[in-house]
């Protein structure tokens, strides 16, 4: 069979199954693409040299030896993890994350540590001290942010699927920019462990995928309690494959943010993708929520307080290269972060911001007991061009305006492709999001909505 590397999650476990070929020669096929054009597109910062090994160790397994890109924030044992920052250069940690010791035992193999924004600070990729990550649709144009590795690994077949995290739209806005799927789950869904954490109170890792049924059996083996993160929900996991192919026929969506100025370029592809929810039988009402500008006053003090007490423990002795070598955007977050955490100053900003964050909750609250889901566009734009957040201190912020909402009061969301501009071959994304722990609920709405139209490249319709 040839190209494998470019097939999807459910075609590689049904072809191995099958005996249509070996993980092996996948694994090898996706290391040749790699090789190709890794060079140009800076998506590896780290390949695994042991990847056909822990293939073939883990081809009887659930994953079959699926060859899975890991966003490089998230720690694996024996194998350099550097947050895309140089203070972590040289280091390599003794353990590995929860979610990547239960992908390992479900036989995933690492295909190799993808680059991201240093730290996860920002959503295009342009703040690595590596290098930037071009977008595999459009190389004149940024992936996205934090995650924007893994979602262009993706997006550039290489790899089977990926993992990334994110705090406020890190998995989501990527994955819009790059035409593919990503799920953020409710926080406390999948565990923290071994992560380098950003803003401890809402960093969420999750599956990057060609698919929403790709998405759905990852997070099968990402989910559940873990002891050694305290915020992880003792409630069962459901088998989140059972939310695919269901009818939405007589769910209500919430239509979000139709009067928001600046998203002139993406609702009326939001309202395209609302009229094929309404022809697949589900009730599309437009509807009134709290203003998501407000949500960047909240994550910017919540954030920023929460990385300056964060990244105080990298200070040259445990974990590598001394403070200096902090990249300028960490700088700022950790001065930002240490002002409005100081005396005199808690009270003002950060204790303000966390009732408005209260205010976000309840306000969904009274959303979900009249909407089984809610939608809106994912990004304001399409993916924008590299160069262009620099100097722009708050880019992220605006660039991920309309999931930050729903990161900060926890909620699960998805993105899916909605729209392909074939003249720049660049993608629109919609986002839909549920209450907390229904993450079954955003894949079922997903999943309906990606097999009504030919928007996912992976598909045939």
């Amino acid at each position: 069979m040839t190209n494998t590397h470019t097939m999807t999650l459910a075609q590689y476990l049904k072809g191995v199954a099958e005996k249509q070929f070996s993980p092996t020669e996948v694994t090898q096929a996706i290391q040749a693409e790699i090789s190709k054009v890794n060079t140009d597109l800076n998506i590896y910062l780290t390949e695994n040299e042991q990847a056909v090994q822990e293939t073939e160790a883990g081809s009887a397994q659930p994953l079959a030896g699926a060859a899975i890109a890991v966003k490089d924030n998230i720690s694996t044992k024996g194998m350099r993890t550097t947050a895309s920052s140089t203070v972590l250069d040289t280091f390599v940690p003794p353990y590995d994350a929860t979610i990547m010791t239960k992908l390992k035992a479900a036989g995933m193999s690492i295909i190799g540590k993808t680059n991201l924004d240093a730290w996860a600070h920002g959503s295009s990729t342009e703040t690595s001290q590596y290098g930037r990550t071009l977008n595999p649709r459009n190389p004149e144009h940024l992936p996205g942010g934090s995650s924007g590795g893994s979602a262009a690994a993706v997006a550039a077949d290489t790899c089977i699927a990926a993992i990334g995290t994110e705090t406020a739209g890190s998995i989501r806005q990527p994955a819009a920019w790059c035409g593919v799927v990503g799920l953020k789950p409710s926080y406390g869904r999948v565990s923290r462990s071994g992560v380098i954490a950003m803003a401890s109170s809402t960093d969420s890792p999750g599956p990057i995928t060609k698919t929403v049924e790709d998405a759905a059996i990852l997070l099968n083996y990402m989910a559940g309690h873990d002891k050694y993160d305290g915020t992880t929900s003792p409630q069962s996991v459901p088998d989140y494959t059972q939310a695919l192919g269901k009818s939405i026929k007589g769910l209500k969506v919430g239509l979000l943010y139709q009067d928001i100025a600046g998203l002139e370029v993406v609702n009326p592809h939001i309202q395209a993708a609302a009229k094929v929810l309404e022809e697949l039988g589900a009730v599309v009402e437009p509807v009134a929520a709290m203003d998501p500008h407000y949500a960047i006053s909240v994550y910017t003090v919540v954030q920023r307080g929460e990385v300056s007490s964060n990244l105080a423990r990298f200070d040259g002795i445990r974990y590598g290269n001394d403070r200096s070598f902090f990249g300028d955007e960490a700088k700022r977050r950790i001065m930002l972060g240490t002002y409005t955490l100081s005396k005199g100053y808690a009270d003002q900003y950060y204790t303000t911001a966390q009732k408005v964050r209260t205010a976000f909750m309840q306000d969904f609250q009274k959303l979900f007991s009249n909407y089984d889901v809610l939608i809106s566009a994912t990004s304001p734009s399409f993916a924008k061009k590299i160069g262009v957040s620099e100097n722009a201190a708050m880019f992220g912020e605006l660039e991920d305006m309309l999931l930050e909402p729903s990161s900060i009061t926890g909620l699960p969301g998805i993105n899916v492709p909605c729209f392909h501009d074939t003249t720049t071959n660049l993608f629109i994304g919609l986002n839909i999001m549920a209450p907390m722990w229904r993450e079954d609920q955003v894949i079922t709405v997903a999943d309906a909505y990606e097999k009504a139209t030919s928007w996912n490249t992976w598909r045939k319709v």
